[in-house]
């Protein structure tokens, strides 16, 4: 039986604020354990919250960006549940008020345009973390991250394959970078991502029965974990058997998930109002401000790069699905007018050393005017596209100036036409077989001579004045 597949994503996004949701602790990720820590996010007895009102305007602006309706009147509720990291036993989040509803996020796949509908954007409070010590039979408890301001982004259930979840996630992780709310840094949590997936028989309306992934730190890992369950839940009903409700682990190591615990329901939180934090009320002046303060969006900056620049589709998609690459492509251009090359040299070169590095773009040592002066010096013959990717390799692992890097490596392009004609005549004397080929009709030969007279210069000629030499000479 051929089975469809229905997935749908809540995606908790830490917010940039200076301080925690509550109260006044820092926000800032790290420091030493139970360090960033009060009375009121260590949930002590007769503390009153007050909220952050960055952490509200935040949350109104994340849904704006996601064309959400931004509620004028919502509240903070109590969600009832105990875990070691979570002092108070109940963790303060918005149940059926939340601060953005019904919004949508279009994706690419396989060259069209999907929506996927965002039910709600909610705020809430992250908890601590365990930290487990092997070989010491317990845990220890950092409250650290307990107050720290969150949203959760929650979709309907419509994407209909792992990649479709992986397009949202990435397009989710844009737009969150574009309007600077949060940092999106998986590997520091500050992004975190749960799945709920099911499967249904082809031609069925009713969704299945569903699994909920947790603890995947990595977009690659979203993506492999919802393609293992895949495999693991239609094994299941191939075989006569009934998938079970559960929250499962993904194991980015086994490449494998695993049963946590049965699935909660909302009735099983017990949620109520808050009765120490008043409802919000939000008016429309206040809301036009917000919209007002909303930058250039990936969509948007995408059109403009292809409309105005004559990028093509895809190099723009590439460029404007980072922030950080959208940025230094800008930058680059002010200095350097050829936007297919500047293009060419940011998903290429510099997204392959960024990679290489794991490393993010503004961590780069490279600045956009030093990209654009180093284009500069390939064009004027200074050096050539061979040697370019030499002297870019360097200035990456130590952020100097192309001309310094040039001057001090002896990487001047020889554009010397006397100089070379000599190098091009030895070259010539020296294969005599291959000037025969040539002139018998090989092209191939002149490949050959060519890449001899340039591991005679160590890379340094002019290779359009080689080929002409060359082909004169011949």
């Amino acid at each position: 039986m051929e089975y469809g597949i229905v997935i749908g994503l809540e995606v908790h996004a830490e917010l940039k604020t200076k301080s925690k949701i509550f109260c006044g602790c820092s926000n800032e990720f790290g420091g030493q354990p139970n360090t960033h820590v009060c009375p009121i996010c260590l949930g002590m007895p007769g503390v009153l919250p007050v909220l952050n009102k960055s952490v509200l305007e935040f949350a109104m602006k994340a849904g704006m960006a996601i064309n959400c309706e931004i509620s004028r009147y919502s509240k903070f509720d109590r969600k009832n549940y105990f875990y070691p990291d979570l002092p108070k036993a109940y963790q303060i989040s918005q149940f059926d008020l939340p601060i953005c509803k019904d919004g949508y996020i279009d994706i690419d796949v396989e060259g069209e345009t999907k929506r996927i509908r965002v039910n709600r954007i909610h705020m809430e409070e992250d908890a601590g973390k365990l930290v487990h010590t092997e070989g010491y039979g317990s845990s220890a408890v950092d409250v650290n991250r307990c107050g720290v301001p969150l949203i959760e982004i929650v979709s309907e259930a419509d994407m209909r394959s792992p990649q479709e979840a992986y397009e949202y996630l990435t397009k989710l992780k844009s737009i969150l970078e574009y309007t600077e709310v949060s940092d999106c840094k998986m590997q520091e949590g500050s992004l975190r991502c749960d799945a709920n997936i099911s499967l249904r028989p082809k031609g069925q309306e009713e969704f299945g029965i569903r699994a909920e992934l947790k603890n995947m730190n990595s977009f690659k890992g979203v993506l492999k974990g919802l393609e293992y369950e895949v495999k693991r839940q239609t094994e299941i009903l191939e075989s006569g058997g009934e998938v079970v409700q559960e929250t499962r682990r993904w194991d980015d190591e086994k490449g494998v998930t695993s049963s946590m615990r049965g699935k909660e329901e909302a009735h099983d939180y017990r949620y109520f109002p808050d009765p120490d934090l008043v409802p919000i009320e939000v008016d429309e002046e206040w809301i036009q401000r917000i919209k007002d303060e909303l930058p250039e969006l990936p969509d948007v900056r995408k059109k403009r790069l292809i409309e105005e620049d004559g990028l093509p589709e895809y190099d723009a998609g590439v460029i404007t699905a980072s922030k950080g690459l959208a940025v230094f492509y800008d930058e680059c251009m002010k200095g350097y007018h050829n936007s297919k090359v500047v293009s060419n040299w940011i998903m290429g070169e510099l997204s392959m050393y960024l990679n290489e590095n794991n490393m993010e773009i503004d961590e780069c040592k490279i600045a956009p005017a030093q990209l654009a002066e180093m284009l500069k010096l390939i064009d004027n013959g200074t050096i050539s596209g061979k040697i370019a990717k030499t002297v870019f390799a360097e200035m990456f692992a130590s952020g100097k100036d192309p001309e310094v890097i040039i001057k001090e490596k002896g990487l001047v392009q020889i554009s010397d036409e006397g100089e070379l004609a000599k190098i091009v005549e030895e070259v010539i004397a020296n294969n005599p077989k291959s000037v025969e080929d040539y002139h018998n009709g090989k092209e191939k030969a002149v490949g050959f001579l060519v890449g001899q007279i340039m591991k005679a210069t160590r890379g340094k000629a002019n290779p359009a004045l080689v080929n002409k030499l060359l082909k004169e000479k011949m």
